[in-house]
């Protein structure tokens, strides 16, 4: 063994191996990077700008099956935050700081390659760790998708002086969409994942307030009331859906917390009043798509919205009760129930519904 190597050999065993960069000295200059150095030198050359972030993180979402992605975004000053949800397959708890090593990966049937190149490396999550001040699930579970926070430093890993343009799109002979015009910026990185998933699955920009508000409507379009009525934690419900759950300023505050974003009493109401509307997506703003007006009534400001939370025993025991009054009604009418009384609660009232037949 060489000087330099047994030099090499003795700090090894003194200092440990991650403080250690080279694996053999070759001579003339040459040397053997560790693996862990070489793989730390391609995850910096992998992501370049904060667009090559958006890029990657959509590009997971959509292999974990998402059929929505949303991303928000902000700066203050020298630092950009960027928060991604999705309703994709999630990551098991005890992979959330796994999943940021190089080389790991749940793709090792189901590589694919795309515009960008192959997906499946493993390498993605751990480049952007590698690039930026903070990058870290928020929270997620299996079956129940994803939400994640990453902080870059604008004078460490650049991003594209104009962040407010929008992209042109022309259609091609063959009836597909391209981008032509505008900066290679945050919006123009969303829209062209959002593209080549046209007919796959959504994707949705904007401020975290503007997030927030479109994952409460579609979370009150895609969940029943009534499934509601029996979640206590946010918890149990996809992260998309979880906003959903809020009764009141206080409880959107601390639910948007819980999933990464900071929103202050004041934007809360305004939200839950519906004074600030959902976003429509990426797509559907790039192609000029039509949306139906919406049908939502005003909402009344004033209204104490503070909600009305029945335990199940207690809906049990009055649906019972309900029942049973039922009858001596049905009995001068000739009536039969059909069915269980259904008993609903909402923000400001309780609604109680028969289905009746008419006896011969």
């Amino acid at each position: 063994m060489s000087d330099a190597n047994e030099l090499i050999s003795f700090i090894e065993s003194m200092t440990g191996e991650g403080n250690l960069r080279v694996e053999e000295n070759l001579g003339e200059g040459y040397v053997r990077l560790r693996v862990s150095e070489a793989e730390r030198r391609q995850a910096k050359h992998d992501i370049q700008h904060v667009e090559d972030i958006v890029i990657e993180m959509l590009r997971n979402a959509r292999d974990a099956g998402a059929t929505r992605m949303y991303l928000a975004t902000s700066r203050s000053d020298t630092e950009r935050t960027l928060l991604f949800f999705d309703n994709g397959c999630g990551v098991p708890a005890d992979m959330h700081e796994a999943i940021f090593e190089a080389r790991v990966t749940s793709k090792l049937e189901s590589m694919k390659m795309d515009r960008w190149g192959v997906h499946g490396r493993g390498m993605a999550l751990f480049s952007i760790r590698e690039n930026t001040r903070e990058a870290r699930v928020v929270t997620a579970d299996t079956g129940l998708g994803s939400a994640f926070k990453v902080l870059a430093d604008v004078e460490l890993l650049p991003e594209r002086a104009d962040q407010s343009t929008w992209p042109e799109v022309e259609k091609d002979e063959g009836g597909q969409f391209h981008l032509v015009r505008g900066p290679h910026n945050i919006i123009r990185s969303a829209c062209a994942v959002a593209l080549d998933e046209l007919h796959g699955c959504d994707v949705y920009l904007g401020t975290p307030t503007e997030i927030a508000a479109t994952l409460y409507a579609h979370a009150n379009t895609a969940v029943d009331a009534l499934q509601m009525l029996f979640v206590d934690d946010p918890a149990v419900l996809p992260v998309v859906d979880r906003l959903g759950l809020a009764t009141d300023a206080q409880d959107f505050i601390d639910i948007a917390q819980s999933i990464g974003i900071d929103i202050s009493e004041r934007t809360a109401h305004r939200i839950l009043s519906g004074t600030i509307k959902p976003l429509r997506s990426v797509t559907a703003r790039l192609l000029r798509e039509r949306t139906k007006p919406s049908t939502q009534k005003p909402v009344d400001l004033s209204r104490d919205r503070r909600g009305l939370k029945i335990s199940r025993d207690d809906l049990a025991a009055f649906s019972r009760a309900v029942e049973r009054d039922f009858a001596e009604l049905a009995s001068k009418y000739y009536l039969s129930s059909t069915a269980d009384p259904k008993v609903r609660v909402s923000h400001d009232r309780i609604t109680i519904t028969f289905e009746v037949a008419k006896e011969e």
